[in-house]
């Protein structure tokens, strides 16, 4: 629901299937594709796909489009129109008034800067793609519906010049951390709003801090929220022989937790505070066994989960880190807290580190050294 007029004039004014040229990839079986350009689609069809209240992929593998693509494809989506009313619902956490500037972090097809142009007026937008074919396509959908823009050094910067310190910033991509030059370009009272963690593509949350007068910033994770990751702090996914890289463990123990839990939201999310660096990656041995693994690359360390039968009974882990100890006692330590959800979750961002907590409960704190 709508709560400022503001809003619902621009969701009304502003057509979203401008932004979706030159198609969409709809999910098929088997992990794979379908594409749908636009030029092809049915009038009808095309209406039905554009409204529906779903993200809609449009770049797969930071390249390929639904108008490249012939019959049903695999892929890694790159970039996508997130449905309308998670859109509107961020842009109205922000709480922006006339006359704010604002700062977008990921243009993707340019159907939220849009939205802020329609609000805000154009001159207070800048949005900013690192891909410049998005940046492209977006620049090109906001000048059809008339918003003025450009690209600045082909660097996929769109809209007016920098202006900072801006009113309010806001990520449409997730990050592993928030980069203080967020804070740095935001003012004094300000909001930046951006989606943390996603290391495997969930257990991810929305995070509203207020820019303090001394540089730093605080808030909390207001709800779940679901983004790509940013492309410069995207994790590339573990590959390659994972028995070769697990062969050699230097403890093997019984669970206390076992790791489908890691299937659920919340504790997803402390798994991926507790080991930042760490993936779940998960596989099939060649007898169709399902294998169950955490990395972190960084620190050259594993831990591999042993199952018997359909019941995870062991962990192996191997490296510097035990990465399932860490990840294991702050799990057992949230289910002892009562399992609190993640609007519990409180945040402050300095220059020097990131601090997550959940009042009362020490055990529930990590800080993140920024290098």
């Amino acid at each position: 629901m709508l709560r400022e007029p503001g809003w619902r004039a621009a969701v009304e004014s502003v057509p979203r299937e401008v932004f979706l040229e030159p198609g969409v990839f709809l999910r098929a079986s088997g992990g794979r594709w379908r594409p749908v350009p636009r030029a092809a689609a049915d009038p009808e069809v095309w209406a039905g796909i554009v409204y529906r209240e779903e993200s809609l992929t449009t770049q797969l593998d930071g390249r390929l489009t639904a108008d490249a693509a012939d019959g049903l494809v695999l892929g890694v989506p790159t970039s996508s129109s997130t449905t309308p009313l998670t859109v509107v619902s961020m842009l109205e956490e922000l709480g922006l008034e006339d006359g704010h500037t604002v700062l977008e972090i990921g243009t993707g097809t340019g159907y939220s800067s849009a939205l802020m142009c329609h609000r805000l007026g154009e001159d207070n937008v800048t949005t900013v793609e690192v891909d410049p074919d998005v940046a492209a396509r977006a620049d090109a959908a906001l000048e059809r519906c008339g918003f003025s823009t450009w690209t600045v050094n082909g660097d996929g910067l769109l809209g007016h010049p920098f202006r900072a310190p801006y009113d309010r910033t806001i990520a449409t991509c997730a990050v592993r951390r928030v980069p203080y030059a967020w804070i740095r370009q935001t003012k004094p009272g300000g909001v930046v709003l951006a989606t943390v963690g996603g290391t495997w593509g969930y257990g991810t949350g929305l995070a509203k801090v207020v820019v303090g007068g001394d540089g730093t910033a605080e808030g909390r994770i207001i709800r779940r929220s679901s983004f790509m990751q940013a492309r410069a702090q995207a994790l590339q996914p573990v590959s390659g022989d994972l028995a070769a890289r697990t062969a050699h463990a230097d403890s093997e123990r019984p669970l206390r937790v076992p790791p489908v839990l890691l299937e659920e939201w919340m504790p997803a999310f402390i798994a991926q505070l507790t080991a930042p660096g760490a993936r779940l990656t998960r596989a099939t041995a060649s007898d169709g066994t399902p294998l169950t693994y955490l990395f972190d690359p960084e620190r050259e360390s594993f831990a591999e989960f042993v199952a018997d039968g359909e019941e995870w009974t062991s962990v192996r882990q191997g490296g510097p880190v035990p990465l399932w100890d860490r990840v294991e006692r702050a799990l057992v330590a949230w289910r002892e807290a009562g399992s609190p959800g993640i609007t519990t979750v409180r945040l402050r961002v300095t220059a020097n580190a990131h601090t997550y907590w959940i009042e009362g409960h020490p055990a529930l704190r990590w800080r993140h050294e920024l290098v």
